[in-house]
């Protein structure tokens, strides 16, 4: 679970809250009809631009912003020592046990094609294939996120264009003019919020999530076509901290 995105999100919304609240008139800012404008209209253009199976999906791509279950570097680079360290003293069949411990699909898959004695240029090519239909996958979900923001103050505006019409009809009355324009500019308040505090934040978080997934995986890749080379533990973790930062490879502890 994203704390981070938690925290940002309940904060974000309770100092919007609580300036309205301080400033009085609470009650204006809450309005049905422009919230409907809003979100109901952005959902729509949503269903337009992409297909139903995309539109579909819209709650599991909200889902993987919030819950990450990406290795850590360190733990990942700790595992293909491991794995070569059991490959030069067992054999590769000996990584058919390993791989009942582990959780990640990509590397489980890796360290099969591995134990069935494929080539290294067959295990980089499958390998390399899954990388980027993972990375498509990430980047559908980020388009649907940044068209939802684009759209959320687009319908903000368009309700505040209705609320206009409106309030001009009634000109011949003076005291109704200023709560009509409060009302019409709502639905920009709300698409404002809504595009700059949830959907365009979350598909930032997901585009960074997707590329450290996508660093992790290329490091499975790099670890595992090594230990299909039969390199040393040292040889394999060399390898695989050249992924990372020469400030943080100090900061990874691997016990060979």
């Amino acid at each position: 679970m994203d704390i981070a995105t938690i925290i940002g999100i309940l904060a974000g919304f309770g100092i919007i809250i609580g300036a309205i609240a301080t400033g009085g008139g609470a009650r204006m800012f809450m309005h049905v009809p422009s919230l409907l404008i809003v979100l109901g209209g952005m959902l729509c253009t949503v269903l337009i631009h992409f297909s139903l199976n995309q539109f579909l999906s819209i709650f599991g791509i909200v889902k993987n912003t919030f819950v990450n279950k990406a290795t850590t570097l360190s733990e990942l680079i700790q595992q293909m020592v491991n794995y070569a360290a059991i490959n030069r003293r067992d054999g590769a069949l000996a990584l058919e046990q390993e791989m009942r411990n582990v959780d990640n699909k990509f590397l489980s898959k890796g360290l099969q094609a591995l134990v069935d004695g494929q080539e290294e240029d067959d295990i980089r090519d499958l390998m390399n294939m899954e990388t980027i239909y993972m990375q498509q996958r990430h980047a559908d979900g980020k388009k649907i996120l940044e068209f939802m923001g684009a759209s959320a103050p687009a319908f903000g505006m368009i309700g505040t264009l209705i609320g206009l019409v409106k309030m001009l009809q009634s000109l011949s009355d003076p005291d109704s003019l200023g709560a009509g324009m409060a009302i019409a500019l709502i639905t920009t308040f709300y698409g404002a919020v809504f595009a700059n505090l949830i959907f365009i934040p979350l598909a930032g978080k997901l585009g960074q999530y997707s590329k450290n997934e996508s660093l992790a995986m290329e490091m499975t890749i790099e670890g595992i076509c090594a230990i299909v080379k039969g390199d040393s533990p040292t040889i394999v973790r060399e390898k695989m901290q050249a992924f990372v930062s020469s400030c943080k490879r100090e900061e990874i502890k691997v016990n060979i």
